[in-house]
């Protein structure tokens, strides 16, 4: 298959037209290059809040709220266009204030697949970075999903989960792991990207890593982004020995391109030259207890 993952950069949408616009012309130029999933970033969705005006747009509070309204008419779309191209689409994630878990009152970070036969998978973020937890009050939502699709069995993890190996861990049969994601900084895209590598390495896969990119002056939340579209696997049999299958320029905008075979995902975690993801459970019993050994 070959995928398309977005270094996105957000506009000022003057109309629900003009979104119709750049959505359909990313699809577009996406699909008539081949690809069959098409993966935006995280809270690239939050552009949908300067159609309320700047002033909403610039409110943190106002601004949750403003794009979560919008969410169901932007979710028509995207099964729109994912039918229309026959393409798999990862919408950019943004605040939900729908179909909440249990107890969850305030907005969750919401990621949503669609399929070109019309299937609709919800992802919300598990973990919270300290700006979503402390500043925003967005919190998590509900649990990891794996997507079982025609193009293989996909699972996502947004931006600040796929930092955590326990949270890849509980994905182990996804052949595909998305990561759409917005960094403020290097320091931020180094970690997801790490983290994005990392989750390659021990489940024997393919991570699809999206980003944020430029300036947003008119929202506190997303002001700066730093990043690239990425797609990496295990350094292993089938696939590049840096385990980078395609990376994007720094901070410009556009589609990344890599051509995937989930065969080699097979062969790698049947056969490959190490095996990280069967491995897994050899861990235990070996980091605890730790034994503290003084030196002089």
């Amino acid at each position: 298959m070959r995928i398309a993952t977005a270094s996105y950069p957000l506009d000022v949408l003057e109309s629900w037209a003009a979104y119709e616009d750049k959505l359909s012309g990313w699809v577009a130029e996406a699909a008539g290059q081949g690809a069959d999933l098409l993966v935006f970033p995280e809270y690239g969705a939050m552009e949908l809040a300067t159609l309320a005006g700047l002033d909403i747009a610039g409110d943190l509070e106002q601004s949750l709220h403003a794009v979560a309204e919008r969410l169901p008419e932007a979710d028509a779309m995207h099964a729109h266009l994912a039918a229309q191209f026959g393409v798999h689409i990862l919408a950019a994630s943004g605040p939900a204030t729908d179909a909440l878990p249990t107890n969850v009152t305030r907005p969750v970070n919401r990621a949503r697949l669609f399929t070109p036969a019309g299937g609709i998978g919800v992802q919300d973020k598990q973990i919270m970075t300290r700006f979503e937890a402390e500043t925003w009050g967005v919190v998590p939502g509900g649990p990891l999903r794996l997507f079982e699709t025609s193009l293989g069995k996909i699972g996502v993890l947004i931006c600040y989960d796929s930092e955590f190996p326990l949270l890849g861990r509980a994905l182990a049969e996804a052949e595909i792991l998305l990561v759409p994601s917005v960094t403020e900084a290097l320091t931020g895209y180094s970690r997801v990207r790490i983290g994005a590598q990392a989750r390659a390495l021990e489940n024997q896969c393919v991570t699809v890593m999206s980003s944020v990119v430029g300036a947003a002056p008119w929202s506190e939340a997303v002001d700066v982004s730093v990043g690239a579209g990425g797609i990496f696997g295990p350094p292993d049999v089938g696939f590049p020995q840096t385990g980078v299958i395609a990376l994007g320029e720094m901070n410009v905008p556009g589609w990344v391109y890599g051509d995937v075979d989930l065969g080699h995902v097979a062969r790698v975690r049947s056969d490959g030259g190490v095996l990280n993801r069967r491995d897994w459970e050899a861990q235990t019993g070996r980091a605890d207890p730790v034994t503290v050994t003084p030196l002089a």
